[in-house]
């Protein structure tokens, strides 16, 4: 059970595989910039936590990389350092950043700025509210600034029920139902949820059904 926790994974972050939502716009922002038709050198993502910024970072880098850019994703913590060498470098949570660490990213800004390379960074709030210092707040709120929208639960829903039958089954609505009661609610853990029960339902040789879904989370309450 012990490795079926450790692959709780929606899977490789692509901008298809994104649930869009009300996100239209925005995506279509970030197919644009990766295709060269946006020549914007800075765009901040900021959302709740759960949204799916983390995901389009990640699946920006990974474009970035099949175009041939140098792509660095960096999550953030309070003494990350930016000394990495890339021409699109995507930095997640940096409201998560110390005093060294937001000095580096404002130096790393300007380096990417000089040589035509692209930052894309993402925040929980608009830059000005997340408690950085002045001039990286500045930095970020130069270019452009997209709010990253959670998707609605009847639009999780249908989600859920899509990735389900990308993976060969069909998942009723009263698992549906159940897993948006007991299980956090954001997307990503959802989707995470419904690939562990789906493997735990071929390793048993059970359909999927709410006593199975009950019966894998009180296992992974004992793991």
């Amino acid at each position: 059970m012990k490795q079926l926790l450790l692959g709780l994974s929606s899977g490789n972050p692509t901008l298809s595989n994104f649930v869009t939502g009300s996100n239209a716009e925005m995506l279509q922002m970030l197919r644009d910039l990766l295709g060269g038709r946006v020549k914007e050198r800075m765009v901040y993502l900021w959302g709740e936590s759960g949204c799916g910024k983390s995901h389009l970072l990640a699946a920006c880098c990974n474009e970035a990389s099949d175009a041939g850019l140098k792509s660095a994703y960096i999550p953030c913590e309070a003494d990350t350092e930016f000394d990495i060498e890339a021409d699109f470098v995507a930095v997640d949570d940096v409201e998560k950043l110390g005093g060294t660490g937001q000095i580096g990213l404002f130096h790393r800004y300007n380096s990417l700025r000089e040589k035509g390379g692209v930052l894309l960074a993402s925040g929980h709030a608009p830059p000005f509210r997340i408690g950085l210092r002045p001039d990286l707040a500045t930095r970020l709120g130069w270019g452009l600034v997209y709010q990253v929208h959670a998707l609605m639960d009847d639009e999780k829903r249908e989600a859920l029920q899509s990735h389900a039958r990308a993976r060969g089954f069909e998942l009723s609505v009263e698992v549906v139902n159940y897993l948006m009661h007991h299980v956090r609610r954001d997307l990503p853990t959802l989707v995470a949820m419904l690939d562990a029960l789906d493997d735990y339902s071929l390793e048993n040789r059970r359909p999927i059904t709410i006593p199975l879904l009950k019966e894998i989370m009180e296992k992974m309450k004992c793991a």
